[in-house]
């Protein structure tokens, strides 16, 4: 089903919901899609590398167990993957579930890529060739076609190739300030779907969360060069850290988030997926506590 941009930026809406992998924090998945559908939120982005066709058919399970949620990868892994077998598996979703799937494609980060067993070299130009096998002419025919494609794009080269060879960007652990700069970098037409990760607390406790949550992502160099963009530096990214850093890009407390979301939507997101931190994250209650603090911008 081809989908066009503006087709898609409409069935999206403005707020959507980010899950870890649902064996991480041990929940059911399609439980989970059920209730974040529930919640009134519009689509689902399940994180990790969704790395194998169990992953796919784990996605297959969220919309089967769903009436019109969206669900997107974010990311599918594309140093886990054979272009044509990737192709296969989403072309099956696109078909049995027309407009409902979106493939989020990144080239992830070195630590996950060597335990694929590859070397993490010139990821941009990993990514150029794997969109050219994916659309080559030989994997086309019959009514199956890929679905819409969006690629974790932080920097200007990757923002680049998302506006020329996907249908947008997907960023991910970023600053309102990083979805001014894509908006400016991609152009009007493509999607910008950034992920914000919350706490709908604002205590120590739930700082704590933040910062836990933070410490993985201040050690991979892709993160942080991003937000060095952005005036961060090395001082930011010690001890999981800095209370500056973890202000800017996880929003803590009902007010915080609410002006957050509104911040990436003013700056150019199309739509802004939110990822609540903690303990019970995608229950019934925490969607619905969410849903109410982000109910302006949803329809």
């Amino acid at each position: 089903m081809n989908v066009t941009t503006e087709e898609l930026r409409a069935r999206l809406g403005r707020a959507g919901i980010f899950l870890p992998p649902p064996e991480r924090i041990g929940v059911d998945p399609v439980a989970a899609a059920a209730a974040v559908e529930r919640a009134g939120f519009t689509s689902l982005w399940v994180g990790g590398g969704n790395a194998t066709p169990a992953a796919f058919a784990e996605r297959k399970s969220q919309l089967a167990g769903t009436d019109s949620l969206i669900v997107a990868t974010g990311i599918a892994n594309i140093w886990a993957w054979e272009p044509a077998e990737l192709r296969a598996v989403s072309e099956d979703l696109d078909r049995e579930f027309p407009g409902r799937f979106i493939l989020g494609l990144g080239v992830s980060h070195a630590p996950a890529v060597a335990a694929l067993g590859h070397a993490y070299e010139r990821p941009l130009q990993k990514m150029e060739r794997f969109l050219g096998e994916l659309d080559h002419p030989a994997h086309h025919g019959g009514e199956r076609e890929l679905p819409p494609i969006v690629l974790a794009a932080l920097g200007p080269k990757m923002l680049g190739l998302a506006r020329h060879a996907a249908l947008g960007a997907h960023p991910y652990f970023t600053t309102p300030e990083h979805t001014r700069f894509a908006r400016k970098k991609l152009g009007a037409e493509p999607l910008l779907v950034p992920e914000v990760a919350v706490t709908l607390a604002s205590d120590q406790a739930a700082r704590a969360t933040a910062r836990a949550y933070a410490a993985r992502y201040v050690q991979l160099p892709n993160y942080t060069r991003n937000l060095e963009r952005f005036g961060f530096e090395s001082a930011d990214f010690a001890d999981g850290g800095s209370d500056r850093l973890i202000s800017a890009v996880i929003p803590a407390g009902p007010a915080a988030v609410r002006a957050a979301v509104r911040e990436h939507l003013d700056g150019g997101a199309d739509h802004v997926v939110i990822q609540p931190l903690g303990d019970g994250a995608f229950t019934q209650a925490v969607l619905g506590e969410l849903a109410s603090v982000v109910a302006e911008f949803m329809g």
